[in-house]
């Protein structure tokens, strides 16, 4: 069987926002386009320690701007494939705008993890609704990802 997807979102995930800037977290700013993004010093790491149990998939509206900018940033391996939204037209405006591109990428039966900082109700339906294993993982924005949602993830995967 093949390694279930874990579907990585950028902002809120790995670059920071909402904290208090008098007391940052740990990281540093980036520019991406001229665009200044704070990138969690922790993020890398932890991501780095899922690469064998999961394919990682960038699901972000960075696009291929993700492999562009973040394994030079963070030191995460370069190649990882990206999911690409496009909005297709008469798309249903009720549904989360990344589930199109995640229902052509992974499909109905592969197991899916994705980490996001904003699920909506269609995103939880949608989970619920799929015939293969998902998990929903939400990140606070200001702290992004963490070892507590790594150790969930690992759980969630050896569920099955």
């Amino acid at each position: 069987m093949d390694r279930p997807l874990l579907l990585i979102d950028i902002d809120g995930v790995i670059s920071l926002f909402g904290f208090d800037a008098a007391q940052p977290p740990p990281g540093r700013f980036l520019l991406v386009d001229g665009i200044p993004h704070f990138l969690s010093a922790g993020a890398a790491e932890l991501l780095g320690g899922l690469h064998d149990d999961f394919e990682l998939v960038w699901c972000s509206g960075w696009e291929e701007k993700a492999d562009e900018y973040l394994p030079f940033a963070l030191g995460l391996p370069a190649g990882l494939c990206h999911l690409t939204f496009a909005g297709a037209p008469g798309e249903d405006p009720l549904r989360h705008w990344k589930l199109a591109a995640i229902d052509g990428y992974a499909g109905e039966h592969r197991p899916l993890a994705w980490i996001d900082d904003q699920f909506d109700e269609s995103c939880h339906a949608w989970a619920q609704a799929r015939s293969a294993p998902t998990a929903l993982v939400a990140t606070d924005p200001a702290i992004g990802l963490t070892a507590e949602h790594v150790a969930r993830v690992r759980a969630w995967a050896q569920t099955f």
